[in-house]
């Protein structure tokens, strides 16, 4: 299956979606969905499979068990290429465009303290304050869930404190719908971005690898 682009279609399937995120709506497209979001996510992954790894596709339902909000259904279609756990590269679509990115997207209890051990190391710690400063440079964002105040321990003076704040850490850049987004040009931007990303992607494998 080869990937021509996401249809015009995608998009109003979303705009639609969050004016009446309900089952009456998603059944009544449904076959929408399938055709322009899942198909084309899917040729998407497999056109870049070859260099980064299989894409696995997150399931349109949210979990609303503990959540307030019950809307039933996701109001975007992502993609992931794992590369550790919760590290990996990620693709986006949604009623506002494409969002491409990679990086780490969790990190609880040992995990977190295996990553801000090595944030805090200057032999690790220093490449990727590098790495981060490179892909800022380079005109992407750097997100992630942060502390507001400093990880216990940790001194007021640290050189890599705003690093050590992280409790998640991706870089991104969004892109509005245009032409392009309706032809095989995603392909390349999305394996530019990802490319660029890889040493981003490479530390968090290399100092968070899966157990």
């Amino acid at each position: 299956m080869s990937f021509s682009g996401f249809p015009d279609d995608a998009f109003v399937f979303y705009e639609g979606l969050e004016a009446d995120n309900s089952k009456t709506y998603w059944t009544r497209h449904k076959r929408v969905y399938e055709e322009a979001v899942k198909t084309p996510m899917i040729a998407l992954g497999e056109e870049l499979e070859a260099e980064f790894g299989r894409a696995h596709l997150f399931r349109p339902n949210r979990d609303v068990r503990f959540a307030k909000d019950k809307s039933p259904y996701k109001t975007h279609q992502g993609a992931y290429v794992p590369t550790a756990e919760a590290v990996g590269y990620y693709v986006q679509l949604d009623a506002e465009g494409l969002y491409v990115g990679a990086g780490l997207y969790a990190a609880d209890g040992e995990r977190l303290a295996r990553f801000r051990e090595a944030v805090d190391e200057e032999i690790s710690g220093v490449p990727l304050e590098k790495i981060v400063t490179e892909v800022r440079i380079a005109g992407y964002e750097i997100g992630g869930d942060r502390l507001k105040t400093r990880p216990r321990g940790v001194p007021e003076d640290h050189p890599r404190l705003d690093l050590l704040r992280h409790r998640s850490l991706h870089a991104s850049r969004r892109f509005e719908p245009g032409a392009w987004i309706h032809t095989p040009e995603v392909v390349a931007r999305v394996r530019t971005i990802w490319r660029d990303l890889v040493p981003l992607v490479e530390w968090l494998t290399t100092h968070l690898p899966a157990d």
